[in-house]
Protein backbone atom coordinates (compact mmCIF):
# COMPACT_ATOMS: atom_id res chain seq x y z
CA UNK A 1 0.00 0.00 0.00
CA UNK A 2 1.06 3.59 -0.74
CA UNK A 3 2.02 5.66 2.15
CA UNK A 4 0.47 8.87 2.74
CA UNK A 5 3.29 11.13 1.39
CA UNK A 6 3.91 8.98 -1.53
CA UNK A 7 0.23 9.59 -2.45
CA UNK A 8 0.69 13.78 -1.95
CA UNK A 9 3.18 14.59 -4.75
CA UNK A 10 2.96 16.68 -7.53
CA UNK A 11 -0.03 19.34 -8.16
CA UNK A 12 -2.14 22.18 -9.50
CA UNK A 13 -3.58 22.43 -13.00
CA UNK A 14 -5.58 25.29 -13.42
CA UNK A 15 -6.47 25.18 -9.89
CA UNK A 16 -7.47 21.91 -9.70
CA UNK A 17 -5.24 20.06 -7.33
CA UNK A 18 -4.09 16.48 -8.75
CA UNK A 19 -2.28 15.97 -5.50
CA UNK A 20 0.19 17.29 -3.19
CA UNK A 21 3.80 18.45 -2.94
CA UNK A 22 5.46 17.89 0.65
CA UNK A 23 6.69 21.33 2.37
CA UNK A 24 8.90 21.94 5.37
CA UNK A 25 7.77 20.16 8.38
CA UNK A 26 6.19 21.58 11.39
CA UNK A 27 5.81 21.26 15.23
CA UNK A 28 2.77 20.74 16.91
CA UNK A 29 2.76 21.51 20.51
CA UNK A 30 -0.35 20.52 22.58
CA UNK A 31 -1.95 23.35 24.38
CA UNK A 32 -5.18 21.64 26.21
CA UNK A 33 -6.67 18.66 26.02
CA UNK A 34 -9.79 17.26 27.89
CA UNK A 35 -12.68 19.05 25.74
CA UNK A 36 -15.13 17.38 23.20
CA UNK A 37 -14.93 19.19 20.39
CA UNK A 38 -13.40 22.39 19.99
CA UNK A 39 -14.17 24.77 17.57
CA UNK A 40 -13.10 28.09 17.70
CA UNK A 41 -9.96 29.92 19.25
CA UNK A 42 -10.20 33.94 20.22
CA UNK A 43 -7.58 35.42 21.69
CA UNK A 44 -7.91 38.02 24.19
CA UNK A 45 -6.35 40.96 24.59
CA UNK A 46 -3.91 39.85 27.75
CA UNK A 47 -2.59 36.62 26.31
CA UNK A 48 -5.22 34.30 27.67
CA UNK A 49 -7.69 32.84 25.03
CA UNK A 50 -11.42 31.77 24.71
CA UNK A 51 -12.13 28.20 23.62
CA UNK A 52 -15.52 27.22 21.88
CA UNK A 53 -16.44 23.58 22.90
CA UNK A 54 -19.45 22.46 20.67
CA UNK A 55 -20.95 20.35 23.43
CA UNK A 56 -22.09 24.03 24.80
CA UNK A 57 -19.26 25.81 26.74
CA UNK A 58 -16.91 28.30 26.09
CA UNK A 59 -13.65 27.70 28.01
CA UNK A 60 -10.80 29.72 29.11
CA UNK A 61 -7.06 28.58 28.55
CA UNK A 62 -5.10 31.09 30.66
CA UNK A 63 -1.32 32.43 30.23
CA UNK A 64 -0.11 29.63 31.04
CA UNK A 65 -1.71 27.22 28.55
CA UNK A 66 -4.16 25.82 31.24
CA UNK A 67 -7.79 25.06 30.90
CA UNK A 68 -9.82 26.79 33.70
CA UNK A 69 -11.89 24.24 35.50
CA UNK A 70 -15.05 26.40 35.36
CA UNK A 71 -16.30 27.43 31.87
CA UNK A 72 -16.64 31.10 30.89
CA UNK A 73 -20.29 30.76 29.36
CA UNK A 74 -22.43 27.67 29.74
CA UNK A 75 -25.33 27.56 26.84
CA UNK A 76 -26.20 23.72 26.96
CA UNK A 77 -29.96 24.78 28.22
CA UNK A 78 -30.24 27.13 25.57
CA UNK A 79 -29.13 24.70 22.84
CA UNK A 80 -31.52 22.28 20.21
CA UNK A 81 -31.01 18.43 20.90
CA UNK A 82 -27.25 17.16 20.09
CA UNK A 83 -26.64 13.52 19.74
CA UNK A 84 -23.89 13.01 22.32
CA UNK A 85 -21.07 10.17 21.22
CA UNK A 86 -22.07 10.42 18.01
CA UNK A 87 -21.39 12.67 14.80
CA UNK A 88 -23.21 16.00 14.93
CA UNK A 89 -23.21 19.41 13.40
CA UNK A 90 -25.29 20.95 16.42
CA UNK A 91 -24.09 22.90 19.01
CA UNK A 92 -22.33 25.77 19.75
CA UNK A 93 -20.16 27.19 16.14
CA UNK A 94 -18.19 30.02 16.48
CA UNK A 95 -16.74 32.98 18.81
CA UNK A 96 -15.86 36.66 17.54
CA UNK A 97 -14.47 39.62 19.84
CA UNK A 98 -16.15 42.56 18.82
CA UNK A 99 -13.13 44.57 17.26
CA UNK A 100 -13.52 47.63 20.36
CA UNK A 101 -13.93 44.37 23.04
CA UNK A 102 -10.66 45.47 24.85
CA UNK A 103 -13.01 48.61 25.55
CA UNK A 104 -16.48 47.15 25.45
CA UNK A 105 -15.94 43.93 26.45
CA UNK A 106 -18.77 42.47 23.84
CA UNK A 107 -18.79 38.82 22.57
CA UNK A 108 -20.55 37.22 19.66
CA UNK A 109 -21.51 33.82 19.30
CA UNK A 110 -23.31 31.66 16.97
CA UNK A 111 -25.40 28.20 18.15
CA UNK A 112 -27.94 25.93 17.09
CA UNK A 113 -31.38 26.28 19.09
CA UNK A 114 -34.49 24.82 19.02
CA UNK A 115 -36.87 25.43 16.23
CA UNK A 116 -39.15 28.73 16.77
CA UNK A 117 -42.40 28.45 16.72
CA UNK A 118 -42.53 29.86 13.40
CA UNK A 119 -40.99 27.63 11.86
CA UNK A 120 -42.54 24.69 9.55
CA UNK A 121 -42.98 21.58 12.28
CA UNK A 122 -40.82 19.34 10.11
CA UNK A 123 -37.87 21.36 10.07
CA UNK A 124 -35.00 20.89 12.84
CA UNK A 125 -33.35 24.02 14.71
CA UNK A 126 -32.55 27.88 14.44
CA UNK A 127 -29.43 28.97 13.77
CA UNK A 128 -28.63 31.63 15.94
CA UNK A 129 -26.35 34.91 16.05
CA UNK A 130 -26.28 36.72 19.68
CA UNK A 131 -24.17 38.81 21.62
CA UNK A 132 -23.23 38.84 25.49
CA UNK A 133 -20.99 40.78 27.29
CA UNK A 134 -17.82 39.34 29.47
CA UNK A 135 -16.70 41.09 32.67
CA UNK A 136 -14.02 42.44 33.26
CA UNK A 137 -14.28 40.79 36.79
CA UNK A 138 -12.38 37.45 37.44
CA UNK A 139 -12.99 34.89 36.93
CA UNK A 140 -14.65 35.56 34.03
CA UNK A 141 -18.03 34.50 33.70
CA UNK A 142 -20.90 35.71 31.47
CA UNK A 143 -24.42 35.17 32.27
CA UNK A 144 -26.48 33.45 29.80
CA UNK A 145 -29.06 35.92 30.86
CA UNK A 146 -27.50 38.90 29.24
CA UNK A 147 -27.91 37.27 25.67
CA UNK A 148 -29.10 39.97 23.09
CA UNK A 149 -30.13 38.09 20.10
CA UNK A 150 -28.73 39.29 16.61
CA UNK A 151 -29.77 37.04 14.09
CA UNK A 152 -32.00 33.86 13.63
CA UNK A 153 -32.62 31.39 10.56
CA UNK A 154 -34.33 28.31 10.74
CA UNK A 155 -33.27 25.22 9.29
CA UNK A 156 -35.42 22.10 7.79
CA UNK A 157 -31.73 19.96 8.66
CA UNK A 158 -29.74 19.17 11.36
CA UNK A 159 -26.22 19.75 9.04
CA UNK A 160 -24.83 22.88 7.39
CA UNK A 161 -25.18 25.11 9.19
CA UNK A 162 -22.21 27.33 9.09
CA UNK A 163 -22.00 29.57 11.77
CA UNK A 164 -19.04 30.60 11.11
CA UNK A 165 -18.38 34.28 12.35
CA UNK A 166 -15.61 36.82 11.64
CA UNK A 167 -15.77 40.98 11.86
CA UNK A 168 -13.99 42.85 8.74
CA UNK A 169 -11.49 45.48 9.05
CA UNK A 170 -14.30 48.08 8.40
CA UNK A 171 -16.19 46.92 11.38
CA UNK A 172 -18.82 44.85 10.00
CA UNK A 173 -19.53 41.14 11.13
CA UNK A 174 -19.58 38.42 8.74
CA UNK A 175 -21.31 34.88 9.09
CA UNK A 176 -21.14 31.83 6.74
CA UNK A 177 -25.32 30.03 6.58
CA UNK A 178 -24.71 26.59 5.51
CA UNK A 179 -27.63 25.79 2.35
CA UNK A 180 -30.00 23.93 5.23
CA UNK A 181 -28.67 20.87 5.34
CA UNK A 182 -29.70 17.06 3.60
CA UNK A 183 -27.78 16.57 0.40
CA UNK A 184 -27.54 18.53 -2.87
CA UNK A 185 -28.98 21.35 -1.78
CA UNK A 186 -32.53 19.16 -2.07
CA UNK A 187 -35.45 19.16 0.48
CA UNK A 188 -37.61 21.28 2.01
CA UNK A 189 -36.68 24.48 -0.42
CA UNK A 190 -37.28 25.31 -4.43
CA UNK A 191 -35.80 23.51 -7.12
CA UNK A 192 -33.30 26.08 -7.61
CA UNK A 193 -31.96 25.30 -4.38
CA UNK A 194 -31.59 27.59 -1.33
CA UNK A 195 -27.73 28.75 -2.78
CA UNK A 196 -29.31 29.79 -5.41
CA UNK A 197 -32.69 31.28 -3.67
CA UNK A 198 -31.87 35.08 -3.10
CA UNK A 199 -34.83 35.24 -0.74
CA UNK A 200 -33.46 33.04 1.90
CA UNK A 201 -30.20 33.55 4.08
CA UNK A 202 -29.28 29.81 3.69
CA UNK A 203 -26.26 28.79 1.68
CA UNK A 204 -25.21 32.56 2.01
CA UNK A 205 -22.57 34.60 4.03
CA UNK A 206 -24.18 37.53 5.51
CA UNK A 207 -22.73 41.19 6.29
CA UNK A 208 -24.48 42.86 9.25
CA UNK A 209 -24.29 46.07 11.60
CA UNK A 210 -24.58 44.56 15.05
CA UNK A 211 -24.01 48.45 16.33
CA UNK A 212 -27.86 48.32 17.35
CA UNK A 213 -29.66 48.38 20.51
CA UNK A 214 -30.63 44.98 19.47
CA UNK A 215 -31.16 42.65 16.54
CA UNK A 216 -29.21 44.00 13.42
CA UNK A 217 -29.01 46.72 10.87
CA UNK A 218 -28.13 45.89 7.25
CA UNK A 219 -25.25 48.24 5.90
CA UNK A 220 -25.71 50.68 3.69
CA UNK A 221 -22.86 49.62 1.23
CA UNK A 222 -24.65 45.70 1.10
CA UNK A 223 -24.36 44.55 -2.74
CA UNK A 224 -28.17 43.52 -2.27
CA UNK A 225 -29.78 46.08 -0.27
CA UNK A 226 -31.80 47.56 -2.85
CA UNK A 227 -32.19 45.02 -5.36
CA UNK A 228 -35.15 43.26 -5.36
CA UNK A 229 -35.96 39.42 -5.00
CA UNK A 230 -32.73 40.04 -2.57
CA UNK A 231 -32.62 39.10 1.23
CA UNK A 232 -30.83 42.62 1.98
CA UNK A 233 -28.03 40.74 4.82
CA UNK A 234 -26.68 38.78 1.54
CA UNK A 235 -23.22 39.90 0.75
CA UNK A 236 -22.31 36.58 -1.26
CA UNK A 237 -24.18 33.49 -2.29
CA UNK A 238 -23.80 30.28 -3.88
CA UNK A 239 -22.24 28.38 -0.78
CA UNK A 240 -22.97 25.20 0.37
CA UNK A 241 -21.47 24.72 4.06
CA UNK A 242 -18.54 27.43 4.60
CA UNK A 243 -16.67 26.24 7.15
CA UNK A 244 -13.72 28.07 8.37
CA UNK A 245 -13.58 31.67 7.53
CA UNK A 246 -11.20 34.63 8.38
CA UNK A 247 -9.70 37.83 6.97
CA UNK A 248 -6.01 38.09 6.05
CA UNK A 249 -5.09 40.60 8.29
CA UNK A 250 -2.18 41.20 6.22
CA UNK A 251 -1.91 42.31 2.22
CA UNK A 252 -5.31 43.58 1.11
CA UNK A 253 -7.62 42.05 4.25
CA UNK A 254 -9.27 39.38 1.70
CA UNK A 255 -11.98 37.15 2.66
CA UNK A 256 -11.00 33.63 2.49
CA UNK A 257 -13.84 30.90 3.11
CA UNK A 258 -13.71 27.00 2.57
CA UNK A 259 -16.40 25.34 1.03
CA UNK A 260 -17.26 21.84 2.39
CA UNK A 261 -18.08 20.12 -1.14
CA UNK A 262 -20.76 16.98 -1.71
CA UNK A 263 -19.11 14.36 -3.20
CA UNK A 264 -16.14 15.21 -5.88
CA UNK A 265 -14.65 18.49 -4.61
CA UNK A 266 -13.44 21.03 -1.95
CA UNK A 267 -13.19 24.28 -2.65
CA UNK A 268 -11.62 27.26 -1.10
CA UNK A 269 -13.02 30.74 -2.19
CA UNK A 270 -12.42 34.69 -2.06
CA UNK A 271 -15.51 36.19 -1.15
CA UNK A 272 -16.34 39.52 -2.93
CA UNK A 273 -19.12 42.16 -2.69
CA UNK A 274 -21.91 40.57 -4.06
CA UNK A 275 -20.53 37.36 -5.67
CA UNK A 276 -21.96 34.40 -6.81
CA UNK A 277 -20.22 30.93 -5.96
CA UNK A 278 -22.68 28.68 -8.32
CA UNK A 279 -23.59 26.00 -5.57
CA UNK A 280 -26.06 24.04 -6.28
CA UNK A 281 -25.49 24.72 -9.91
CA UNK A 282 -21.26 24.15 -9.51
CA UNK A 283 -19.01 22.36 -7.37
CA UNK A 284 -15.61 23.47 -7.66
CA UNK A 285 -14.80 24.49 -11.04
CA UNK A 286 -17.36 21.85 -12.61
CA UNK A 287 -20.76 22.11 -13.45
CA UNK A 288 -22.63 19.90 -11.00
CA UNK A 289 -26.57 17.90 -11.34
CA UNK A 290 -28.18 17.27 -8.03
CA UNK A 291 -29.61 13.98 -9.79
CA UNK A 292 -26.22 12.34 -10.53
CA UNK A 293 -23.78 14.38 -7.75
CA UNK A 294 -21.26 11.85 -8.17
CA UNK A 295 -20.99 12.51 -12.24
CA UNK A 296 -19.54 15.54 -13.28
CA UNK A 297 -21.50 16.75 -16.39
CA UNK A 298 -20.14 17.34 -19.33
CA UNK A 299 -22.03 20.72 -19.55
CA UNK A 300 -23.35 23.43 -17.24
CA UNK A 301 -24.40 26.87 -16.68
CA UNK A 302 -21.80 29.30 -16.45
CA UNK A 303 -23.93 32.08 -15.50
CA UNK A 304 -26.50 32.77 -12.49
CA UNK A 305 -30.54 33.90 -13.40
CA UNK A 306 -29.40 37.21 -13.36
CA UNK A 307 -26.51 36.82 -16.22
CA UNK A 308 -23.81 37.08 -14.11
CA UNK A 309 -20.20 35.22 -14.21
CA UNK A 310 -20.46 32.63 -11.18
CA UNK A 311 -16.86 32.99 -9.75
CA UNK A 312 -14.65 30.35 -9.14
CA UNK A 313 -12.35 29.42 -6.19
CA UNK A 314 -8.89 29.52 -6.37
CA UNK A 315 -7.92 26.21 -6.29
CA UNK A 316 -9.94 22.93 -5.04
CA UNK A 317 -9.25 19.45 -4.70
CA UNK A 318 -10.57 16.20 -4.90
CA UNK A 319 -12.43 13.90 -2.40
CA UNK A 320 -11.54 10.50 -1.42
CA UNK A 321 -13.39 7.76 -2.35
CA UNK A 322 -13.29 4.80 -5.11
CA UNK A 323 -13.32 5.30 -8.82
CA UNK A 324 -12.14 8.61 -8.83
CA UNK A 325 -9.71 10.66 -10.99
CA UNK A 326 -6.90 12.43 -9.98
CA UNK A 327 -4.90 11.70 -6.44
CA UNK A 328 -7.85 12.28 -3.81
CA UNK A 329 -6.90 14.03 -0.66
CA UNK A 330 -9.77 14.58 2.12
CA UNK A 331 -13.07 14.47 2.36
CA UNK A 332 -14.17 17.37 4.08
CA UNK A 333 -12.57 20.79 4.35
CA UNK A 334 -11.36 22.94 7.63
CA UNK A 335 -10.87 26.40 6.87
CA UNK A 336 -7.92 28.00 8.29
CA UNK A 337 -5.73 31.53 7.81
CA UNK A 338 -3.41 33.16 6.27
CA UNK A 339 -0.26 33.04 8.28
CA UNK A 340 1.18 36.37 9.27
CA UNK A 341 3.07 35.25 12.19
CA UNK A 342 6.81 35.25 12.42
CA UNK A 343 7.99 32.01 14.01
CA UNK A 344 7.61 29.80 11.23
CA UNK A 345 9.05 32.08 8.19
CA UNK A 346 8.51 29.25 5.73
CA UNK A 347 4.97 29.82 5.94
CA UNK A 348 4.25 33.76 5.74
CA UNK A 349 1.61 34.58 3.49
CA UNK A 350 0.59 31.25 2.83
CA UNK A 351 -2.80 30.02 3.60
CA UNK A 352 -3.12 27.50 6.37
CA UNK A 353 -6.06 25.18 6.39
CA UNK A 354 -6.38 21.08 6.62
CA UNK A 355 -8.76 18.44 5.82
CA UNK A 356 -11.24 16.59 8.50
CA UNK A 357 -9.86 13.33 7.55
CA UNK A 358 -8.89 11.15 4.70
CA UNK A 359 -11.96 8.72 6.35
CA UNK A 360 -14.61 8.89 8.08
CA UNK A 361 -14.17 5.68 10.31
CA UNK A 362 -10.53 7.06 11.42
CA UNK A 363 -8.62 10.23 12.27
CA UNK A 364 -6.80 10.58 8.90
CA UNK A 365 -6.75 14.98 9.09
CA UNK A 366 -4.14 16.30 6.96
CA UNK A 367 -2.36 19.90 7.23
CA UNK A 368 -2.53 21.92 3.96
CA UNK A 369 -0.57 24.91 3.25
CA UNK A 370 -1.45 26.84 -0.02
CA UNK A 371 1.02 29.71 -1.66
CA UNK A 372 -0.24 32.31 -3.64
CA UNK A 373 0.24 32.62 -7.46
CA UNK A 374 3.13 34.37 -8.46
CA UNK A 375 2.88 37.58 -10.59
CA UNK A 376 1.44 37.10 -13.66
CA UNK A 377 0.48 33.67 -13.01
CA UNK A 378 -2.82 32.07 -11.75
CA UNK A 379 -2.13 28.70 -10.23
CA UNK A 380 -1.65 28.20 -6.56
CA UNK A 381 0.83 25.75 -4.84
CA UNK A 382 -1.09 23.17 -2.71
CA UNK A 383 2.05 21.04 0.24
CA UNK A 384 1.18 19.10 2.78
CA UNK A 385 2.47 19.75 6.17
CA UNK A 386 4.15 17.28 7.67
CA UNK A 387 4.01 17.03 11.21
CA UNK A 388 7.35 16.46 12.43
CA UNK A 389 6.21 16.21 16.45
CA UNK A 390 4.75 14.53 17.73
CA UNK A 391 5.41 11.30 15.68
CA UNK A 392 2.76 9.48 14.06
CA UNK A 393 0.14 12.35 14.94
CA UNK A 394 -3.07 12.09 13.77
CA UNK A 395 -6.48 13.34 14.54
CA UNK A 396 -9.87 14.46 12.80
CA UNK A 397 -8.94 18.69 12.28
CA UNK A 398 -11.90 20.29 13.00
CA UNK A 399 -11.08 23.98 13.58
CA UNK A 400 -8.15 26.63 13.20
CA UNK A 401 -7.59 29.74 15.73
CA UNK A 402 -4.82 32.68 15.29
CA UNK A 403 -3.10 34.44 18.14
CA UNK A 404 -2.25 37.88 18.76
CA UNK A 405 0.75 37.37 17.00
CA UNK A 406 -0.58 35.86 14.41
CA UNK A 407 0.66 32.56 14.92
CA UNK A 408 -1.78 29.39 13.96
CA UNK A 409 -3.69 26.48 16.00
CA UNK A 410 -5.09 23.52 14.94
CA UNK A 411 -8.30 22.36 17.04
CA UNK A 412 -8.96 18.62 17.12
CA UNK A 413 -11.03 15.65 17.88
CA UNK A 414 -9.60 12.18 18.42
CA UNK A 415 -12.82 10.62 17.49
CA UNK A 416 -15.76 11.36 14.54
CA UNK A 417 -18.13 11.84 17.60
CA UNK A 418 -18.65 14.12 20.17
CA UNK A 419 -17.13 11.94 22.90
CA UNK A 420 -15.89 13.81 25.97
CA UNK A 421 -12.32 14.33 26.41
CA UNK A 422 -11.18 13.84 23.08
CA UNK A 423 -11.15 17.27 21.89
CA UNK A 424 -7.81 19.05 21.48
CA UNK A 425 -6.41 22.36 20.56
CA UNK A 426 -2.46 22.52 19.26
CA UNK A 427 -0.25 25.25 18.51
CA UNK A 428 1.41 25.24 14.81
CA UNK A 429 5.65 25.43 15.93
CA UNK A 430 9.06 25.62 14.23
CA UNK A 431 9.86 21.44 13.85
CA UNK A 432 12.86 21.07 16.35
Amino acid sequence: MKSLRSLLAVFCLGGVVTALADSPKIGLRLVVDGLTQPLSYSALPDGRALVVDQIGQVRLIDKEGKLAAEPVLDLTKKLSPINLGSFDERGVLCLALHPKFAINRRVFLTYTAPKRASAPADWDCTLRLSEFQLPAAEPLRVDPASEIVRLEVDKPYNNHNGGRIAFGPEGMIYMSVGDGGNANDEGNRPAIGNGQNTDTLLGKILRLDVETPDRHSVPLDNPYIHEAGFRPEIWAYGLRNVWGMSFDRGGTHQLFAADVGQDLFEEVDIIVKGGNYGWHVREGFHPFDPKSPKSIPATGATKDARGKDFIDPIFEYRHTGPKREGEPIGISITGGYVYRGKAIPSLAGRYVFGDWSRNFGFPQGLLISATPPAAGETKWTLDSMTVAAPERWSAFIVAFGEDNDGELYVLTNQSNALVPGKGRVWKIVPAE
